[in-house]
């Protein structure tokens, strides 16, 4: 049964998580390949949908590639592929529970995507590197990156929707009032 659970964009929430993620990818003895954006992204992307969904991933790279100062045509092959999955990610949530076997199913067919659009194409489109390299290059890389992305959607994913999107307290705080017409 589809479930219309919208709340109310809550940008101190949003900004929370987006600079706990930035924060983790900075961590110097964080393991390769053990992301928290698409484990955070679906939980927003499902309450606050695909414009959400689609910005906190593209500029979570782009912040992270400026700060490490690694930007480059590469920063736009992932950020938008990751932000293809946060549109993806509104369009299945928004016919689905926020449980963690949806969110793992998602997690699984998001790595694998996002692994085959980025792993085989930068390295043969931009850096001259033969495709059977890159596509066998890939195999422990995506290894890694699904086992990392399946341990966050079961235990992350559904504690920053439950805890995070679905708590009253933080829903107080955020909201811009200020912006919204008086009556």
């Amino acid at each position: 049964m589809p479930t219309t659970d919208r709340y109310t964009k809550n940008w101190l929430k949003f900004a929370l998580g987006f600079v706990i993620c930035v924060l983790i990818r900075l961590m110097p003895w964080r393991p390769a390949n053990i992301e928290p954006i698409l484990g955070t992204q679906m939980p927003f992307s499902k309450a606050y949908g695909a414009l959400a969904g689609f910005l906190f991933a593209f500029f979570n790279i782009v912040v992270f590639d400026l700060l490490t100062r690694k930007l480059g045509v590469w920063t736009l092959l992932t950020a938008g592929t990751y932000g293809l999955l946060g549109l993806a990610a509104a369009w299945y949530f928004a016919r689905r529970p926020a449980d963690r076997w949806h969110y793992a199913k998602f997690a699984i067919a998001g790595t694998l995507f996002f692994d085959a659009v980025t792993g085989l194409s930068l390295g043969p489109l931009f850096f001259g590197q033969p495709l059977s390299e890159a596509f066998f290059g890939q195999i422990p890389f995506t290894a890694r990156h699904l086992l990392g992305n399946l341990l966050m959607a079961l235990m992350l994913s559904p504690l920053i929707y439950r805890f995070v999107i679905q708590n009253p307290v933080l829903e107080k705080f955020g909201q811009l009032k200020f912006l919204t017409k008086k009556s």
